[in-house]
């Protein structure tokens, strides 16, 4: 029976004997056996679980120590219910966590053979990434730099940057000041394209790349997928996709479309992409102390649908297409380790390098816009005033 259950054990007062008795006899009448049991030894309280619903259970623990006039020194039971809720692996169902079976992968006969047949990410295959990595130089370090990324970029070596996490100039119909506006969608995709393929040469191997994209409806343009395919074809590793949901709700029902009518309606989205690659392959290297992710935000974050907030400083900024700093966050945190390189080639006013000297992270990001340059630069100057690395080039 005990191997369907997880142990958990804590060291049990000597002089309370007859008290723990009572609140196992009580819990037992209770708490369902299937989710969850008590029991002591001559030293020992130990919990049998399953399945638990943790805040009613600390609830009924709590009345029952407080029932048998249990004192804070003497009460093994709090201890237990805090070494239960330090547990970091387990499963949700409703209101419970889920301690056994919850990780268990159904079984595919012939699983590797399957993988093998079938191709696992079959367009990533045959490429001829290099797998030495390098550092980044050190001129390049926590820099902000005014110019254009492809340019900029050509001066790094091969494999020196650990991350990339950017969202495209949305160049059309928002009308950013420094570049000309309305150019062709050929020529725009082109010049993007030449970016990114920089990006692809100075990713490490086993580096991520993400791009925060939103389809231009309007136009019917599905730029998420254009972008997706193009790093494919590149022969990265396609790892995922997050859903970014902003809950805006202000798009107009015939803004570009019928009303009430099949002619033409209109589809809504209220989210914007996150596509997520890898180069060369699934699993990143890094040290276990470099790890800052825990574990309530990493069981919340892998479920790719993420509501936050649209930025609502943009309006300070003069930019209008920022994202949030807690976007940000999340995805250099679940994606990155403490001490990598963070590059922004889009850099406008800086989230990403503001988000990325917070958690600890070394960074480079660069944008063509003079105004957004300063702006990022005053912004970092908030969060490292004393850091004498931050300069204008």
């Amino acid at each position: 029976m005990d191997s369907v259950y997880k142990k958990i054990e804590v060291e049990r007062q000597e002089t309370i004997e007859d008290k723990d008795t009572k609140v196992i006899q009580d819990f037992a009448s209770i708490f369902p056996r299937k989710e969850c049991y008590l029991e002591c030894s001559k030293d020992k309280i130990i919990a049998h679980i399953r399945e638990l619903d943790l805040v009613n259970f600390r609830n009924i623990i709590e009345q029952l120590t407080e029932k048998y006039h249990f004192s804070s020194g003497e009460n093994s039971f709090r201890q237990l219910v805090e070494k239960i809720e330090e547990i970091g692996s387990y499963g949700i169902k409703g209101k419970k966590r889920i301690f056994v079976g919850f990780n268990k992968e159904r079984k595919v006969a012939n699983r590797k053979h399957k993988e093998e047949k079938r191709g696992i990410y079959y367009y990533a295959q045959d490429n001829n990434f290099k797998k030495e990595n390098r550092s980044l130089p050190k001129e390049f370090e926590n820099q902000i730099i005014c110019g254009d990324s492809e340019n900029v970029l050509k001066k790094l070596p091969d494999n020196c940057v650990d991350f990339v996490f950017t969202s495209p100039p949305y160049n059309f119909g928002l009308e950013y000041k420094a570049t000309e506006d309305g150019v062709g969608w050929d020529k725009y995709f082109e010049k993007l394209f030449r970016v990114f393929d920089e990006c692809i040469r100075v990713l490490k191997y086993g580096g991520r790349i993400i791009v925060d994209i939103q389809p231009l409806f309007s136009d019917y343009i599905p730029s998420h997928h254009i972008v997706s395919n193009f790093f494919m074809e590149r022969k990265l590793i396609w790892k995922g996709e997050i859903l970014w949901e902003k809950n805006n709700y202000n798009c107009k029902y015939t803004a570009w479309g019928s009303w009430k009518s099949p002619s033409s309606p209109y589809l809504k989205y209220t989210w914007e992409f996150l596509e997520i690659f890898c180069k060369g392959t699934l699993k990143k290297e890094g040290r276990r102390e470099d790890i800052d992710i825990d574990a309530e935000e990493f069981k919340k974050w892998v479920v790719s649908k993420w509501s936050i907030a649209p930025e609502r400083n943009m309006k300070k900024y003069e930019h209008p297409a920022m994202f949030p700093e807690e976007l940000v966050a999340r995805v250099i945190k679940l994606f990155s380790f403490k001490n990598d390189v963070v590059l922004d080639p889009f850099n406008g006013v800086g989230t990403t390098t503001v988000v990325a000297k917070k958690l600890g992270r070394k960074y480079l990001g660069i944008d063509i816009s003079e105004d957004y340059h300063k702006k990022s630069i005053q912004r970092l100057k908030k969060v490292c005033f004393n850091d004498l690395s931050i300069f204008l080039k």
